[in-house]
């Protein structure tokens, strides 16, 4: 009798999560974050992700059911009219910066100076406001002109008001003012769709594997106000009030992933890691700057009965022997090109891996060459549980019969007797 998607879904998510806390499972689960893939897999453009929702979700739902994963980590849709409406300078979307058939891209910008920490650190709200708001996006530059409240309103000035009611009125002011409500009635409009896309997924009888997402304090520094360069040089110039600022970041990072896990039922978190790499720090700086504030992201998730799913972007190799740090079974390693196999040579049963299927082999190997990566994956780090099979990113470009090959011989070999 051909199973319900309600039995599938429960097989899978029973898979999945017993893999996470190593016991083991009927088989070897696989996971997939496909990326724009499902726009190529099924003929339309990119542009789709933002501007065609039904078209994007049956893109998915496609690729979903003609590939079968254990998990799926999507692209969900976001309204393009919005950010046509706000102008980010961080951001370049298909068919905007980038051709309609090319992935996003994240431009990166220095949009808080060396010398605005005591800025932010003293009145977050405001910098925001006045400063960071501006310089990211072009629709909203003019409100470097409103009036700082912390100031005008010092000792219930009720003047304050007043004065705030002039910035208002002036014309660039209320020409953003404009664009902002226009936006925000935008993304009302699409809110409802927005909010089920995961559950049209889920339906099917495909776990998510995320909602909710975290990430590490000093990324957020270095990703969305410093910048690379402006992060790396503080760890050398303004190393306490660096350090003050990841402090600081801490528990919104751990708030805000809690809120949404809780309120959504999927104990999974995902993490990003951008600069904890090898190749952006030294071990030393690692051990001071980077690795303190993210355990204790990690450890309250884990406290929280979450589960952090880390994706080690980059080469950790000689970082691994930190994930002890991390309580048996209660988190997940996604390793990009940290060396899997002697990551579990190292690590042992301690905590479930996932990967690392080279995204190279899949676009331009043969599906023999997939099926022989991935049997010395599952017979090596897989050997007693604690593995989940996918590639080591996500994808945009694979050769169909490569996506295939991963997934199917992982059902067919990986299963444990």
């Amino acid at each position: 009798m051909e199973k319900t998607t309600e039995q599938l879904y429960a097989e899978r998510e029973k898979r999945v999560m017993d893999t996470i806390h190593l016991r083991i499972p009927d088989r070897v689960p696989v996971q997939v974050s496909p990326s724009y893939f499902p726009a190529r897999y099924a003929g339309i453009s990119f542009e789709a992700a933002y501007y065609d929702y039904d078209a994007w979700l049956e893109a998915h739902k496609k690729m979903l059911l003609d590939f079968q994963p254990d998990v799926v980590q999507t692209t969900g849709f976001f309204p393009g009219a919005v950010w046509e409406l706000l102008e980010p300078r961080t951001t370049k979307w298909p068919g905007h910066g980038v051709p309609s058939d090319h992935s996003h891209q994240s431009v990166e910008m220095e949009l808080m100076m060396e010398d605005e920490y005591d800025a932010v650190l003293g009145d977050a709200t405001d910098f925001m406001l006045r400063t960071y708001i501006p310089r990211a996006f072009g629709a909203l530059e003019s409100f470097r002109m409103l009036p700082s409240m912390s100031t005008v309103g010092r000792g219930f000035n009720f003047n304050a008001v007043p004065i705030l009611a002039q910035a208002l009125a002036e014309p660039e002011v209320a020409e953003a003012i404009e664009k902002l409500q226009k936006a925000g009635r935008e993304l009302k409009k699409w809110q409802p769709k927005m909010m089920t896309f995961g559950d049209g997924i889920e339906k099917l009888g495909f776990p998510l594997y995320n909602r909710a997402g975290a990430g590490a304090a000093f990324d957020l520094v270095s990703d969305f106000l410093r910048g690379m360069r402006g992060a790396m040089l503080d760890m050398y110039r303004n190393p306490d009030k660096l350090h003050e600022m990841c402090e600081r970041a801490v528990p919104g990072l751990i708030s805000g992933a809690v809120a949404v896990a809780k309120a959504t039922g999927n104990p999974r978190v995902f993490m990003a890691l951008h600069r904890g790499a090898d190749g952006f720090m030294s071990l030393k700086q690692f051990e001071e700057f980077y690795w303190p504030y993210l355990k204790k992201v990690i450890l309250a998730l884990i406290e929280e009965d979450l589960t952090p799913c880390i994706f080690f972007e980059g080469n950790y190799d000689s970082r691994i022997e930190y994930l002890f740090e991390i309580p048996k079974g209660k988190a997940l390693a996604h390793f990009d090109s940290t060396d899997i196999f002697r990551a579990r040579e190292i690590l042992g049963n301690h905590l479930c891996f996932r990967g690392n299927v080279p995204s190279s082999l899949l676009q331009a190997g043969t599906p023999d060459d997939v099926n022989d990566y991935c049997k010395k994956l599952i017979d090596v780090v897989g050997k007693d549980g604690g593995l989940m099979v996918s590639a080591r990113s996500s994808l945009d470009e694979v050769k169909p019969e490569n996506l295939h090959a991963m997934i199917d011989f992982t059902r067919e070999y990986g299963v444990y007797n």
